[in-house]
């Protein structure tokens, strides 16, 4: 149900590169006539891992949609995608990504209705109602990542992610937060995925425990891969902003204005970069 340039968004790349894998994935369906059939529980190991990144992908898209005429949260998205990994979940309970990302995505949803204020702009996580999270799907979300927990098998990524959620939503006060234990399961995460995007969160976690400066140099060193990518110039307007530099601040704030496609952000982004004065 995703457009083209909100693959492409998604994925970080070119909406004519998405174009191009999806015609060519099409031409290869039908010159190899590749049937369309359900797939035996023999096959499920081999294709799991690829059906839970699309999963995981039109997830973040419901949860903070990018088209400029949608919503700047997708409910429908975001409902049907839990109902799939719910299914998958019953067919392969042993799987402990399954479980990850089931996991990821209740403690998640569970802070959907404090996520856009009444004004229909953006409200981050140190600053959401923590009274309004779904108290169920976070009980949900703590038990199947304290089940993988004791499973004692090495986690993969989702269930890492899974983790440092479980850590946030524990907090009852965003000041509680144990962002030791955040830092140290991105250092876990980083080891599975290098990837520039992780690299970044964990910068935004090192800032709360070493300090905005020691977080600048982390995301300064990402701007080849990041440089379009919104989060990654609000993070260091944040960041200039936490070390009084105002100017450089602002012009953060205003190419992460410019690379936002969602509504609620931009009006945040926008209130963020005017209270610099």
């Amino acid at each position: 149900g995703l457009t083209v340039p909100e693959i492409a968004r998604a994925l970080l790349v070119q909406e004519t590169t998405v174009g191009r894998r999806i015609t060519r994935a099409k031409a290869k369906i039908r010159a190899a006539r590749i049937p369309y059939r359900v797939p035996s529980a023999e096959d499920l190991p081999a294709r799991v891992s690829s059906v839970l990144i699309v999963l995981f992908l039109v997830f973040n898209e419901g949860y903070l949609a990018t088209g400029p005429d949608t919503d700047p949260v997708r409910h429908d998205l975001t409902t049907e995608v839990i109902r799939l990994t719910r299914l998958i979940r019953a067919l392969m309970p042993e799987d402990g990504e399954v479980a990850g990302l089931l996991a990821l995505m209740l403690l998640t949803e569970a802070r959907r209705t404090a996520r856009i204020s009444a004004s229909g702009e953006l409200v981050t996580l140190d600053e959401q109602d923590r009274g309004a999270w779904d108290a169920a799907l976070i009980a949900e979300g703590h038990r199947l990542v304290r089940e993988r927990l004791a499973a004692g098998m090495a986690p993969g990524r989702y269930q890492i992610l899974a983790a440092i959620s479980a850590v946030h939503t524990s907090a009852r006060d965003a000041r509680d937060t144990d962002w030791s234990q955040v830092v140290a399961l991105y250092d876990q995460l980083v080891r599975l995925d290098p990837s520039p995007i992780i690299a970044l969160n964990r910068a935004i976690a090192v800032a709360e425990l070493d300090g905005p400066e020691v977080a600048l140099a982390a995301v300064d060193c990402l701007e080849d891969k990041l440089a379009g990518y919104h989060l990654y110039h609000a993070t260091r307007a944040d960041l200039l902003r936490r070390l009084s530099r105002g100017q450089e601040s602002r012009a953060a704030y205003d190419t992460a204005i410019e690379l936002a496609g969602n509504t609620a952000e931009i009006a945040y982004l926008t209130r963020r970069r005017d209270q610099l004065g």
